[in-house]
């Protein structure tokens, strides 16, 4: 399986060129320089037909947001240290 991570429509284009399975879309929540926040995501993550896992910033306490966009799932490291 091939995956990507892209922060933007022209990151994800590359994606698609590469043939990726599915693109890891950040930063969703986390507070960083290329930090998404959920409209955006959500917008991003509709101009592709991969399918796409949500990642960064992702915490117990935000979590149940990941189910109002169409993410598969979810990758962060601090959520599971």
């Amino acid at each position: 399986m091939l995956i990507g991570s892209a922060h933007n429509l022209r990151e994800i284009r590359i994606k698609e060129k590469q043939k990726v399975s599915e693109i890891f879309l950040s930063s969703l929540f986390k507070n960083n320089g290329n930090f998404l926040g959920l409209n955006k995501f959500k917008l991003l993550s509709n101009y592709s037909k991969k399918e796409v896992v949500a990642l960064g910033g992702i915490s117990k306490e935000n979590i149940k947001l990941i189910n109002l966009t169409k993410s598969i799932g979810f990758a962060g490291i601090s959520y599971f240290k």
